[in-house]
This record gives C-alpha cells, structure tokens and sequence, in this order.
C-alpha cells in the first residue's frame, strides 16, 4: 500500500513517511517507521487509528520512546507518538494529563501545587501514556498507586475508559499491554501535602538519580526488572560486566542496570549485550533477567 494516501485522507495531521526512528529514542538508535504521526488531539487520534484499522495496516503505540529499543530493521508498519498533545491541568487535588505529556511533568505540577504522592516520578522521563502501560515505578512508588482513570481510544478508533481497578496494574504491567488502546488522558488523584516536605523529597529524589544514574550519556533507562530476592545492578556489578561493551554500547559504570550508547550505537549493540548480561548472569547466578525495557521492530536485513 502506499502509505502517502493518509496525507490526502488527513491533510492536517502530522507526518512522517520512512522516518528513522532513532530520531526520537532516547538511545539514538532504531531503524525507519515506514509512517509516523503525530496527532494533535483526540479527534486527529481517533481518525487516524480508525483509518489504520480499516486499511489493515499494522499499528504501534510509541509513548515518546523513552524506555524502548527499536530494532534496526525498524517498524513496517505505522506508529503513533503522542509528542504534540501534551496539555495538563490542575483542579484541586486531580491532575488531567494528556497521553504525551512527560510524567515528570505531571510530577513537578503535582509539587507546585503542593500535592503528594508523584514525587518518586520526578527523574522519570517517559511520557504518562507510557507510564501507564508500563506501570511505570521508582523508589518505591509506582503510578498505579494515583491514577483514578484512564481515556483510551481503542484500535478501532473508539473511546473508552479505564478506572484504576480496571486497569489490572501489577509490577511493570498493566492491561493496556493486552488491547493495542492509545492512552490519550489520565486523570491523577493525589492528596494535599506539606509543602516542605515535598520539595525536600524532591531534592532527594533528584539528587539520588542524577548521582547514580548515566544521565550524560543515551539510554534506555533500567534494562532488566528486578529478579525476586536480588538487586539487578548488583548481579551485573559483582559478575564483572560493568564497563562491558559490545560495538558502541556499554554496561553503564556508573549503574550497572543501564545500558548507554557511548559511541553510535545500535539497536543490534543493544541487543547483542542485553543477551550476553542474561547468559553470564544465567550462567553465575542461576538468574533469569527480565527485560524491562520494550523491545519492538523487525530485524534488519541482511545484505
């Protein structure tokens, strides 16, 4: 099919044909997308996965590509970001947030406002619709515990919603990775805090990520779920691999559960030294490594 046709349907809507997708990882790597959108609101989001449904044509839901490896052989098919609708707003103790906005964003509304409950999501990059399909977590916190409803279009292009109990959020999970649905707005409940003590949480928070974590260089965030009974990092560390690297991605030495692109990595780099940490650990530790981080596309094509 010629993809180009969605222009002429949709002349207003945003997009991109045979985009490279490292364009937009936060790992700089990731082959092409074959069509990228880019809807602006609701009405824009809901044409477009209605008209991709009915052309048959194959549909990804990105987030902002924060906590995903795009293998280089890229996405056949069409995916969707959510990067231009990124509206949020403040009532009281409920914060409504649309798909794209950053959930760091949500987190820093929530601590102007003086609102409880967000500050372990003050370093996480990802977008609220990732968030939520993810059931995205740090420092002992996860989204689950302040989400009071979701707005979803369906792949079908219709709308529906979500509450919390619906939603069947577990560790890293939520049902969302079951029906292709674009997560469009999210509806936080939190509570009235003291304002110091937020900030100070805050600031520790912030101080703890930027100390530890691998800020300066690209990645995927943390790789691997944490393995009942064990601390993944330290699995890596005490096997000897931080500093390990394969082409141009490395086993971060400053966190051994981050993986970073120090020298024009790729996506198969990635892929390659993700394998390799499981069978050495595996191979030590009796430990099965779970990746955490979304691994999507088509390998590339041998020439």
């Amino acid at each position: 099919m010629d993809y180009t046709v969605f222009s002429t349907e949709f002349p207003d809507v945003k997009v991109f044909y045979n985009e490279p997708l490292k364009n937009y990882t936060f790992t700089k790597t990731g082959g092409r997308a074959a069509i990228l959108i880019f809807p602006k609101d609701k009405k824009e989001a809901s044409a477009a996965m209605h008209w991709l449904r009915e052309n048959n044509i194959p549909t990804t839901i990105l987030g902002n590509a924060s906590n995903v490896i795009i293998k280089d052989g890229g996405i056949s098919g069409a995916v969707i970001m959510l990067n231009d609708m990124s509206h949020l707003t403040v009532s009281g103790t409920q914060i409504v947030a649309e798909g794209g906005v950053a959930l760091i964003d949500v987190s820093k509304a929530a601590a102007e406002n003086g609102l409880t409950g967000l500050e372990f999501a003050c370093g996480i990059p990802g977008s609220v619709g990732g968030a939520i399909f993810m059931n995205a977590g740090a420092y002992g916190g996860e989204v689950s515990e302040v989400v009071e409803y979701v707005e979803v279009i369906t792949p079908d292009g219709e709308f529906k919603t979500y509450t919390n109990e619906d939603l069947n959020f577990s560790y890293r999970h939520s049902h969302v990775q079951k029906t292709g649905d674009l997560v469009i707005e999210v509806g936080f409940r939190l509570t009235k805090g003291v304002q110091e003590e937020i900030d100070q949480k805050v600031a520790e928070l912030t101080h703890l990520r930027q100390s530890k974590q691998p800020l300066e260089y690209p990645s995927c965030g943390s790789v691997f779920k944490r393995p009942q009974g064990h601390f993944t990092g330290k699995l890596i560390q005490d096997a000897g691999l931080q500093g390990y690297q394969i082409g141009g991605v490395q086993v971060s030495k400053k966190h051994a559960g981050f993986m970073v692109n120090i020298d024009n990595g790729t996506a198969t780099d990635y892929m390659d030294l993700i394998r390799y940490v499981q069978k050495v650990i595996l191979e030590k530790n009796d430990v099965a490594l779970e990746p955490e981080v979304r691994i999507i596309g088509e390998e590339p094509t041998s020439n």
